[in-house]
């Protein structure tokens, strides 16, 4: 019996302190925090983890430096110290990066007054990142030659952090934390109906892979659906003073466009900031931003033409890129939080911070809005809140977040050396074998360096230039409750961020994956995967 099978079966036996409807960040972070603080926690999602909003972010922490012009200070403020807490809880996973910026002649404000913005970001910051450095036109050429500098007025680099794997591997290893916790979690679960009777919640859920009914009994419910909130609470008949509204953001992945592993930040033709993001051996380009009212969003022609004109415009590349060179793309929805009616809020003048509706009568929570950077301080929060609807927590001061300790990763690096693990790292790999297993997996790595001592095979990788070796996939097959293809490649991994869906098809090593993965039922998950790209017209 698989891990998914048996949290289905657990679901229908128990009742739960808290359901939590929804596993993005909003939800893993919950997850996280109530499980280890000792209540008896189920998690649903009616797709995969982090398959939504938290799998379509620029992959970057950051304190919110563009709030500084509509003089959100305490927002920022709080984003900055967000951001740093977040670095020092996970320093392998969430590192400082320099942002490269220029600004064209014309530009709405002087080079000269937008450094000194970034000199008072970094106070706000607390000194915790590198000096902000005023650059002339010249010298953003000879820092970055591929920047076009022949309109620019100059520019400056500051510092901000990014996340080495993708957003959604890092919201996923707080669901598997939640599930060491003893949290039932269960992906591809969807809640159809839900009434709350004798103080008691009984929502009637389905299998979305099998069609089969589920009966789930809670005490409190957290509506972390992200963009669906809004949908979820109409189910529910519920009123709350927070609604949202979206804007749509897209990516584009290319090979490396750039000479440097920094950030290359810009101001669109439209105003709004446009990125150019190190990416591995891979480039992401972006993002979009506009209104959109589905949480649903598609990236359309216009869409791509938008960043294909933009990066074209703003790097003298050998030659303009255009859609052949695209590899993949990123499309999602950004969810806005707004007080009162959504309809009449000016969703350009909009930030990312998130908001908690509570209706205490049906202990019900719902969360609105927020962003990865000020996710710790979510999963405080919403601790805090349960804890006051008469959910008193078992272990209250139990530290829920954070990467292992120092002598933890000592001891799993001198496995590693004892078994020669760096050795095996592939030649155009820019990082060891042992940092990179370390990063995604913590001290679970020490379960993948078993495998490797068991058989060396097993440090080998089934795709090429995809970074990751059979033991990781015997891992995520025991651990990582990967039920569609797509699961693994997109989100626990990102390898179909990085390959083209022809490579992924081609790999000799896809079968042998798929049977890694799914046994007996390899051949019927990869026609399912083969099916899915041609229904989304994912097929760059």
């Amino acid at each position: 019996m698989n891990l998914r099978t048996t949290n289905l079966r657990k679901l229908n036996e128990q009742t739960f302190d808290v359901l939590i409807v929804g596993a993005g960040i909003n939800g893993a972070v919950s997850a996280a925090a109530l499980s280890k603080k000792g209540l008896n926690v189920a998690v649903i999602d009616q797709g995969d983890f982090a398959g939504e909003t938290s799998s379509h972010s620029s992959n970057l922490a950051w304190g919110g430096i563009k709030y500084l012009e509509s003089h959100e200070y305490r927002l920022v403020n709080k984003l900055c110290k967000s951001r740093n807490h977040l670095m020092e809880s996970y320093p392998s996973t969430v590192q400082e990066i320099r942002f490269l910026t220029t600004l064209q002649k014309g530009f709405r404000f002087p080079a000269w007054f937008v450094y000194a913005g970034t000199l008072l970001y970094w106070l706000m910051g607390r000194l915790f990142t590198r000096f902000p450095e005023f650059l002339s036109s010249s010298a953003i050429e000879a820092r970055e030659p591929v920047i076009d500098t022949s309109n620019a007025q100059g520019g400056f680099e500051y510092s901000d952090a990014f996340l080495h794997d993708n957003d959604a591997r890092f919201v996923f290893n707080f669901i598997r934390g939640a599930m060491d916790n003893g949290a039932t979690v269960t992906n591809y679960v969807s809640a159809q109906q839900a009434e709350l009777n004798d103080k008691v919640w009984r929502i009637q859920a389905r299998d979305e892979i099998t069609g089969e009914l589920i009966n789930i009994h809670a005490k409190s419910m957290i509506n972390a659906c992200g963009p669906f909130a809004d949908g979820f609470n109409n189910v529910l008949g519920v009123q709350t003073d927070h609604h949202h509204v979206f804007s749509k953001g897209v990516h584009l992945i290319v090979d490396k466009l750039t000479t440097i592993d920094k950030v290359l930040a810009f101001f669109a033709s439209d105003g709004r900031l446009f990125f150019v993001i190190p990416m591995g051996q891979k480039t992401c380009i972006g993002t979009t931003d506009d209104h959109v009212q589905s949480p649903n969003p598609i990236a359309t022609d216009s869409d791509r033409q938008f960043i294909l004109d933009n990066v074209n415009a703003l790097l003298d590349l050998a030659q303009p890129l255009t859609l052949d060179d695209v590899i993949a793309e990123r499309c999602g929805v950004r969810p806005l939080a707004v007080q009162g009616q959504s309809d009449n809020a000016d969703w350009v003048q909009l930030s990312r911070k998130h908001a908690v509706d509570v209706n205490e009568d049906k202990r019900l929570v719902s969360i609105f809005g927020g962003k990865l950077t000020d996710c710790i301080n979510v999963g405080n929060e919403i601790a805090q809140t349960i804890a006051e609807l008469d959910l008193p927590l078992p272990e209250p001061d139990a530290k829920w977040y954070g990467e292992s300790s120092a002598a933890h990763k000592q001891t799993f690096l001198e496995r590693a050396r004892l078994i020669g693990l760096d050795a095996l790292t592939p030649s155009y790999s820019s990082e060891k074998l042992s940092t990179r297993l370390w990063r995604r997996y913590d001290i679970n790595a020490l379960q993948i360096i078993d495998e490797i001592q068991r058989d060396p095979q097993q440090a080998e990788q089934l795709m090429h230039n995809a970074e990751y070796i059979r033991a990781e996939l015997h891992y995520a097959a025991r651990r990582e409750m990967i039920t569609k293809l797509d699961d693994f490649l997109r989100r626990r991994s990102k390898i179909s961020m990085v390959l083209r869906t022809s490579e992924i098809l081609s790999s000799p090593g896809l079968l042998e994956a798929c049977e890694i993965l799914f046994g007996d039922e390899a051949q019927s998950k990869l026609a399912e995967y083969k099916a899915y790209i041609t229904t989304t017209g994912n097929t760059y």
